[in-house]
């Protein structure tokens, strides 16, 4: 494996991801670790605005305090995963944020980077939940033109033998 594309943000599914990253039977030669900065915040809104008005907003919050909260915020998750990517040892981990649609964001990366897979975690979301805000992985499994290994972990991250959770791979 050449080249793995793995998001990450602060949530659990992010985490599950490197119980599995830490057991594959062939390191990658590259890692990229991509944080997709979602620019509506929690709010819905978001998902529905085409390129120019994505365009707009990303134009509005450059220089605010709110994008430099969320810049910091970014760079400390990414700082974070690439010291654990590169003790499970990986040889060489760029970082990449980016701003927009996660699911989308993350599609543009792996395409522009050609990596040769994407490894996610699943936040596990169902019904209404998942009705309302859908799922990025999902999205990510439906639009890739690379293998998906969507880690989803039932043990725990800190102890290297108590991952008791499953992986699939989707394309």
């Amino acid at each position: 494996m050449k080249k793995i594309l793995i998001p990450v943000d602060g949530t659990k599914g992010t985490r599950d991801i490197f119980s599995v990253f830490n057991r594959m039977i062939q390191p990658a030669e590259e890692v990229i670790l991509l944080h997709v900065e979602h620019l509506g915040g929690k709010t819905l809104m978001i998902d529905m605005l085409g390129d120019a008005e994505l365009a707009t907003l990303k134009e509005a919050m450059q220089d605010t305090p709110c994008k430099e909260r969320m810049d910091a915020q970014a760079h400390k998750i990414l700082e974070h995963y690439k010291v654990k990517v590169e003790a499970g040892g990986a040889q060489k981990v760029r970082t990449i944020v980016s701003e927009g649609i996660p699911a989308q964001e993350i599609l543009k990366v792996a395409a522009a980077e050609q990596v040769d897979l994407i490894l996610m975690g699943s936040n596990d979301k169902s019904g209404l939940d998942r009705l309302i805000s859908g799922s990025t992985t999902n999205d990510v499994e439906r639009g890739a033109h690379v293998p998906v290994l969507v880690a989803k972990n039932g043990g725990s991250e800190g102890d290297a033998f108590a991952w008791g959770g499953e992986a699939y791979a989707a394309r």
